[in-house]
């Protein structure tokens, strides 16, 4: 039996797609198979990665909470995959960033993901943004981050806990003094879902909190990839 020994070439090609290539080989004759760039490069670069977000907004209000299942629930972040939508949303990230914006104030407890899904009527929702060309165009989602639910047509439900945090860590009325300050959630400012989480069509994802805050903002993002069915 003839033994045929898999070749390569030393060093990156630059190649159109469908051209055919060789497996790539470091200077010492090893395969190359770390990434070449950031883990999402790929995507972004073929114009499928989208984010949406807002800037410093209180939250200070019932309808940010997990409380709020209906047609007023506001997402702190979250996006809605329209039912006639050709694609759907892997999700790949979400941030958050909490502030305490007055002394006496209310912790908004933990903070938790919600769905829904065969929402085909939602009125409201901002366009995302490309993030490859920076522009507001070209995806089919909507961007909830901020924004009433207005046309909702399958109430809410809590889905599971989310590692983002931040703010107060009392959950009840309290005021702050130089004697006796605030305790602060340990915040995680990125959630990797990588993949682990799919909105499909008529689908929406929302991140809310658990305890109606006092005296706090939040700023926020999620970031997806959208994939042909």
């Amino acid at each position: 039996m003839t033994q045929v020994e898999a070749q390569g070439a030393v060093g990156p090609d630059v190649l159109q797609d469908g051209s055919p290539a060789t497996m790539r080989l470091g200077r010492q004759g090893e395969q190359v198979v770390t990434e070449l760039h950031g883990r999402f490069f790929e995507q972004n670069f073929r114009g499928y990665v989208f984010s949406d977000g807002m800037a410093s907004t209180s939250i200070s209000n019932a309808t940010f909470t997990t409380a709020t299942v209906g047609a007023t629930a506001t997402p702190i972040t979250g996006v809605w995959n329209p039912s006639t939508s050709p694609v759907n949303l892997v999700i790949l990230q979400a941030t958050l960033s909490v502030s305490q914006t007055a002394l006496q104030a209310t912790g908004p407890g933990a903070f938790a993901w919600m769905t829904s899904v065969g929402n085909a009527g939602l009125t409201l929702g901002s366009t995302p943004l490309n993030r490859k060309s920076l522009v507001q165009s070209g995806s089919f989602a909507k961007g909830l981050s901020g924004i009433a639910l207005t046309g909702l047509t399958t109430n809410l439900a809590t889905r599971f806990a989310s590692s983002l945090g931040g703010g107060s860590a009392i959950g009840v009325a309290f005021l702050a003094t130089q004697a006796g300050a605030q305790t602060v959630q340990a915040p995680a400012n990125v959630e990797n879902f990588d993949g682990g989480l799919i909105v499909p069509p008529g689908g929406i994802i929302a991140l809310m909190c658990s305890i109606t805050p006092v005296g706090h903002s939040a700023a926020s993002g999620i970031m997806w990839e959208e994939v042909p069915i």
